[in-house]
């Protein structure tokens, strides 16, 4: 009996909680309630549901660029208190170059309605709401419904109304709200990085992240929001609206709704370090630059510049410091030494002014892009093959072909040594020795002006030996006098050179494939001829004869050889990007991509992951030394462990992001991710056989 008598008063309420909808043209307004009833003292939550029509859409508390948001104003019996709207996470509504937000079909807009102790039970409480929206598809129309809805007030709590209970608890249940998610955002490069982590987000994957911010002036709703994968959560790279961008104002916090693969939380950011496991701008790995100021930061860059002469990164270069340091023993050596340090100085300070202003433009590159242009590397290459016919005594530069095994006249020995410092670090800075990795780091994610202070004490480490040795009375002192044993040293000092030249002809055939590599070869032979016809002309004008036409000649070659490298681009080999097996002694090294990464791990497979560039020397030298050798290969293979590599000799923003997730800037670096680790092993950057194999087995430090 009492059984009946309960379904005959959920009838009741049923009844009396019901309400007609409205509808107005394109949209259904409807005002409904969680329960059948509400009880006193309690929160109850009722509904506004705009049902419109196919190919229409209703808008979001923020409905971006375009559009107008839903207001609900409220008429209820005194002493009731209506909350906030509990928006539903909204979708993109892309209307051609504008952006919206919003709800196609369906929208319920739940509020929550305090009622009074005081109220009564066996009365009924009428509510009524007029709703204001603005519906859209081709065209836009404005709407208002005036809907409302009588409530009984029961004893104890009601049962859910059998219409609407669901629709609005799924609503509740589905709404964007806190869940413990860690989030923190930057502003570098002229926009907002805004990373959150959290154990929701792990493992989930990133192909529609979005973030939706309650601000509608905060970000360019227009642009597209680039997503960064780490391992706890993610990393959104936001273009600031107008009121913030190019620095005119910081937000105190960002606050919105970020939605990842179906799911929502709502989230509010403030300016900080952002959390572990975000991605982008995240703390980077035991080498990375987290964590550093300013005084240190420049400390460690110094102390890699220093380290940076003994990389094999330098070996390129190695000649010309030599001949330099050579005609150190002359009394011009100081002056020499202080032009090599301006020519570092101001080399590394113009190549970190563009990666500066690269990336503030909002391009993914890092220390050593200068080598990722093929049309650099072509041109180097000249360079290097110049110099060496240079020191072959093909031709003469700044010297009189009179004192020519009398000893090299100080004309032009200021100039060279301006040129030794800047080509050393154009072909010696890309690779990374200790210490660099964190500065550099720290750099990039600076203000330019600090940035640019961490990169001059990189100079001035990388400068700092040649030009004390220069300055040493000591050393000199203990160096033969100039005469003609420097001629022959020059001459003997070309083969290096020969052979930084024949390096870079090899970076760009991997770079480009054999068009490429015919290109620069032809620019070889021609350039070969210029030299060979420029010496020419010198001889003819030393011994008084006519040189117009074998310096006419030259000039042609010259302009031919630059021809050859210079006009229409190189274009990259058509089988970089695709997927590449290949063989390291007894390695198989398999391309990395952040998929392949994330598949092996969660199968619990160990791997050894190798960040490399075919201009890294470094990285080159590593292969021989350690990945190609017998002891590492059996070592793998006892492991089970994957290799992976990551080929940064053509430009590729992935690999970039991925770096910049260690805080790392440049190649080379290794790292390896044991079963069931968190984070991975970060090997030195010059390796042995013994390292990489103690490391994969177990008993290597990160």
């Amino acid at each position: 009996m009492k059984a009946i008598l309960a379904l005959f008063a959920i009838f009741a309420f049923s009844a009396a909680a019901f309400a007609q909808p409205v509808r107005t043209p394109h949209v259904t307004t409807e005002l409904v309630s969680e329960t059948v009833g509400v009880a006193p003292g309690s929160t109850a939550y009722v509904a506004v549901i705009l049902s419109a029509d196919k190919g229409w859409h209703t808008y979001w508390r923020n409905p971006g660029d375009a559009g107008e948001a839903t207001k609900i104003t409220w008429t209820t019996p005194a002493g009731w208190k209506i909350g906030e709207i509990v928006w539903p996470a909204p979708s993109r509504l892309p209307v051609g170059p504008i952006m919206n937000y919003g709800y196609d079909g369906r929208a319920v807009l739940a509020t929550p309605i305090e009622v009074p102790v005081s109220v009564r039970t066996g009365q009924s409480a009428h509510l009524a709401a007029r709703v204001d929206y603005l519906v859209c598809a081709q065209v836009c129309v404005p709407g208002t419904s005036n809907v409302s809805l009588s409530l009984p007030v029961v004893a104890g709590a009601p049962p859910l109304d059998p219409t609407a209970g669901k629709t609005i608890a799924d609503a509740l249940a589905a709404a964007p709200k806190p869940a413990g998610l860690a989030a923190a955002f930057q502003t570098e490069g002229g926009n907002f990085h805004l990373a959150a982590a959290g154990a929701p987000l792990a493992g989930k994957a990133d192909a529609d992240a979005y973030f939706y911010p309650y601000d509608d002036s905060l970000i360019d709703q227009a642009k597209p929001q680039a997503v960064d994968r780490g391992a706890q959560g993610l990393t959104l790279t936001l273009a600031p609206g107008a009121a913030y961008a190019a620095g005119k104002a910081t937000p105190a916090k960002i606050v919105g709704v970020l939605a990842v693969d179906g799911d929502a939380w709502e989230i509010t950011a403030k300016r900080g370090p952002v959390p572990a496991g975000a991605g982008g701008l995240g703390p980077p790995a035991a080498s990375g630059g987290g964590g550093l100021r300013l005084p240190l930061a420049i400390g460690f860059a110094f102390l890699g510049g220093l380290i940076l002469n003994l990389m094999p990164c330098v070996f390129p270069i190695l000649a010309m410091k030599a001949a330099a340091l050579a005609r150190s023993a002359g009394p011009t050596g100081r002056r020499e030494g202080i032009a090599f340090f301006a020519g570092v100085i101001v080399t590394f300070t113009l190549l970190a002014g563009l990666l500066i202003a690269a990336r503030t433009a909002g391009q993914t590159v890092g220390w050593g892009f200068q080598l990722q242009s093929p049309l650099t590397v072509a041109l180097l290459s000249l360079v290097m093959l110049g110099a060496a016919l240079n020191f072959s005594g093909v031709f003469e530069i700044g010297t009189s072909l009179q004192g020519l095994g009398a000893g090299i006249e100080s004309q032009g020995r200021l100039v060279g040594s301006v040129m030794t410092g800047a080509l050393a670090v154009v072909v010696a800075a890309p690779c990374t020795a200790p210490f660099m990795g964190p500065a550099l780091g720290y750099a990039l994610t600076q203000p330019p002006v600090t940035a640019i202070c961490v990169f001059l004490a990189l100079a001035a480490g990388f400068a700092a030996p040649f030009t004390i040795l220069s300055f040493s009375p000591a050393l000199t002192s203990r160096l033969p006098k100039p005469g003609a044993w420097m001629d022959g040293l020059r001459k003997a000092l070309a083969f290096p050179m020969y052979g930084a030249a024949a390096w870079l002809l090899w970076v760009l055939s991997q770079q480009t494939g054999p068009m490429g590599l015919a290109r620069l070869l032809t620019a070889g032979v021609a350039l070969g001829a210029c030299a060979w016809l420029f010496g020419v002309g010198q001889r003819r004008r030393a011994q008084g004869a006519r040189s117009a036409s074998p310096l006419a000649s030259s000039a042609v070659c010259l302009i031919l050889a630059l021809a050859a490298v210079s006009f229409g681009p190189f274009d990259t080999d058509a089988r970089a990007g695709q997927p590449v097996t290949k063989r390291t002694g007894e390695l198989t090294a398999q391309p990395w991509s952040p998929e392949r990464l994330a598949s092996l791990r969660a199968a619990g497979t160990p791997v050894l992951l190798n960040f490399t560039a075919a201009w890294c020397v470094t990285c080159q030298a590593n292969e021989q030394v350690a990945f190609s050798s017998t002891e590492v290969g059996s070592a793998m293979k006892r492991a089970g462990a994957a290799y992976l590599v990551a080929d940064w000799t053509n430009r590729d923003p992935v690999i970039a992001k991925a770096l910049a997730d260690q805080g790392r800037e440049s190649v080379p670096l290794y790292l390896f991710y044991a079963k069931g680790a968190a984070q991975p092993k970060v090997l030195p950057q010059l390796l042995t056989p013994d390292i990489v194999a103690a490391t994969v087995t177990g008993g290597g430090a990160s």
